[in-house]
C-alpha cells in the first residue's frame, strides 16, 4: 500500500516494559512462546489475544527468542517495506530452528492469509500459517505442527471478534491499554489490502467491550484506546433474546442499537479517572453525536486521527475514499468548531496511481488547511490484490515518489513545530507513563490532545498512573517541555 515509514513526531513515545506473564521460573510452564508484531494497533491488539489463547495451553511468554519453542510473527501487510523485514526475519529464525529442530516457527495476522503458500512451499520459512480470524484453533494447530504436519488456517469470518477472551498485555507500561471494539472494513479504499486480509466489518458485543474496560480500570490502568480499522463505523444490536442483556453501568438500557457516540460514552461512565481515546477515524462516519459526546465528557481526549490520503479531489475519487476534498474540510472545519483545541493527525500517501504536480499541491494545501499535530507520511507501493493494483498502473517513477515524500514531510515538521510553539505558557493534565527515555530524572507523559510532555520528577512523589499539571516552557518539534504546577 504505501512505502516509507514515517517521522516520528511523538518520539517520547514508546511500548513500554513488557509485565506479566513473562516469569522466569523454568517449572512454571510447559513451553515457552515468542512473539513479535508489525504493523498497526490493531496487530499489536491480537497478539494480546494470542497470549491469552496460548497461555491457556501451557505457554508462557519470553522476551528471548532462543529459548522460545515457539516463535510467532504477527505481520502486516500495508507496506512492503514491513513484509521485507519479516522474510529478514523469519530466515533468522530458521537458522535458530537448524540447531533446534522441534521449535515451531509461524506467521499470524495479514501477511499469513496472503502469502500462505509462498511461506509454506516455496520457502519453507515456516511451520505454522494463522490468520487473523484463526487464532482460536492455534493449540490444534500447534499438535499439528508438532507432529510433523503444517498448521494451516487462514479462514475469515463474518462473526469472529474474539469477545470472550481476556487479552493477557504482553507489552504494557500497565497504565495505558488497548481494547479492540470491531474487526474488519466495508471500504473498499482501492489502495488498501485489509477488507482482503482482515474480513468484514463486525462490531464486537458492547457487554464484553465494557467489561474489559473496567476491568482495566480496577486493575490500575488509566487509560483505554478503543481500536477498530474505522472505529466509527461501531454498530452493535444486542440480543434480545439473551438472559441479560443489561449494559454493565446502565442497567435500564434494554436490547436497541449501540452506535460508537454511545459506546464512547458508557466507557466514558466507567470513571472521570478513566481516560479514552480511540483510533482511527473514517472522515465519512466520524459525526456531530460523536463530536458532541467528545466535548461533553473532560475525560474523553480531544484527539481525533483523521486519515487524508490526498487533498486532490481527483485522486480521491481514485482511492475511492468516498469524499471531496471539499467535504473534508468542511469535516475539519466542524472538529474545531465544537471541540476547539482537539488534537488532529493524518495519513498521507505521495505518489499515487497518475498523482500530478497540481494533486501533490492539493495535498500540501490541505495540510496548511488542517495545521495537523502530527501526520503518518508514506510513498506509494502497489499491493497486489487490491483493487488499485487490478485498475491502475503505478505510473510515478520513484524518485518523483520520494521526492514529494520529502516536501510532506517537510512542511509536516514545519507545522508540528508551530503547533507546539502555540502551546508556550499553556497548562495541561498529562498523565505520567513512565520515565523517559533520555533522562531518570524526568517523566513523560501525554496531554488530552495527545501530546507528549516531558517534565522534571523533581521532589515530588509522583508516580505513573498519576495525573499532574503541567506548565510547558519549551518545545520541540516532536516533544513539550515543562514544569509540574
Amino acid at each position: 500500500m504505501f512505502e516509507v515509514a514515517t517521522t516520528k513526531v511523538h518520539d517520547e513515545a514508546r511500548q513500554g516494559e513488557a509485565y506479566a506473564p513473562f516469569d522466569n521460573d523454568p517449572n512454571l510452564y510447559q513451553r515457552r512462546f515468542y512473539i513479535e508484531s508489525y504493523g498497526c494497533q490493531m496487530n499489536f491488539s491480537d497478539s494480546e489475544i494470542v497470549a491469552s489463547i496460548l497461555s491457556a495451553e501451557g505457554f508462557g511468554a519470553t522476551r528471548n527468542f532462543e529459548e522460545a519453542d515457539l516463535i510467532l510473527l504477527n505481520t502486516c501487510s500495508i507496506r512492503e517495506k514491513a513484509e521485507q523485514t519479516v522474510r529478514k526475519r523469519l530466515t533468522e529464525f530458521r537458522k535458530l530452528k537448524k540447531g533446534r529442530p522441534s521449535t515451531l516457527i509461524g506467521v499470524l495476522g495479514c501477511m499469513a492469509e496472503r502469502l500462505k503458500s509462498k511461506f509454506l512451499e516455496e520457502e519453507k520459512l515456516v511451520d505454522i500459517v494463522v490468520g487473523p480470524d484463526a487464532y482460536r484453533t492455534l493449540p490444534q494447530l500447534i499438535a499439528e505442527a508438532d507432529g510433523g504436519q503444517k498448521g494451516v488456517n487462514v479462514l475469515l469470518s463474518r462473526d469472529e471478534t474474539y469477545a470472550d477472551i481476556s487479552p493477557i498485555r504482553l507489552n504494557s507500561n500497565g497504565i495505558t491499554a488497548f481494547v479492540s471494539i470491531m474487526r474488519g472494513c466495508n471500504n473498499m479504499c482501492s489502495f488498501c489490502v485489509v477488507p482482503f486480509t482482515r474480513g468484514r466489518e463486525r462490531s464486537r458485543n458492547v457487554q464484553s467491550i465494557l467489561k474489559e474496560c473496567q476491568d482495566l480500570f480496577d486493575a490500575g490502568y488509566k487509560e483505554v484506546t478503543l481500536l477498530g480499522q474505522n472505529v466509527d463505523s461501531y454498530y452493535f444490536v444486542p440480543d434480545e433474546t439473551a438472559v441479560d442483556n443489561t449494559i454493565p453501568g446502565d442497567p435500564a438500557i434494554k436490547p436497541g442499537v449501540v452506535n460508537f457516540a454511545r459506546l464512547l460514552e458508557l466507557v466514558a461512565l466507567i470513571s472521570p479517572d478513566l481516560r479514552v481515546r480511540f483510533s482511527t477515524s473514517h472522515p465519512k462516519d466520524i459525526t456531530d453525536e460523536v463530536l458532541h459526546t467528545m466535548a461533553k465528557y473532560e475525560n474523553i481526549c480531544k484527539y481525533i486521527h483523521l486519515p487524508l490520503q490526498s487533498g486532490s479531489t481527483r485522486m480521491l475519487q481514485l482511492m475511492n475514499r468516498s469524499y471531496t476534498r471539499e467535504w473534508y474540510m468542511s469535516k475539519v472545519e466542524r472538529i474545531r468548531e465544537i471541540l476547539p483545541g482537539c488534537g488532529i493527525s493524518s495519513d498521507i500517501i505521495a505518489g499515487f496511481c497518475t498523482e500530478t504536480e497540481e494533486d501533490h499541491r492539493d495535498t500540501l494545501d490541505m495540510m496548511e488547511f488542517a495545521r495537523y499535530d502530527m501526520s503518518y507520511m508514506f510513498f506509494y507501493s502497489e499491493r497486489p490484490g487490491t483493487l488499485a493494483q487490478r485498475r491502475y498502473e503505478d505510473d510515478i517513477p520513484l524518485e518523483i515518489k520520494k521526492r514529494r515524500l520529502q516536501e510532506i514531510v517537510e512542511v509536516q515538521n514545519r507545522l508540528s513545530l508551530e503547533s507546539n510553539l502555540k502551546d508556550l505558557g499553556k497548562t495541561f493534565k498529562v498523565l505520567i507513563e513512565a520515565e523517559s527515555k533520555k533522562s531518570k530524572e524526568h517523566w513523560m507523559g501525554r496531554s488530552g490532545e495527545n501530546k507528549v510532555i516531558v517534565f522534571p520528577k523533581g521532589s515530588s512523589n509522583y508516580k505513573p498512573g498519576d495525573y499532574v499539571h503541567v506548565k510547558v516552557s519549551e518545545c520541540t518539534q516532536a516533544t513539550l517541555l515543562g514544569e509540574l504546577v
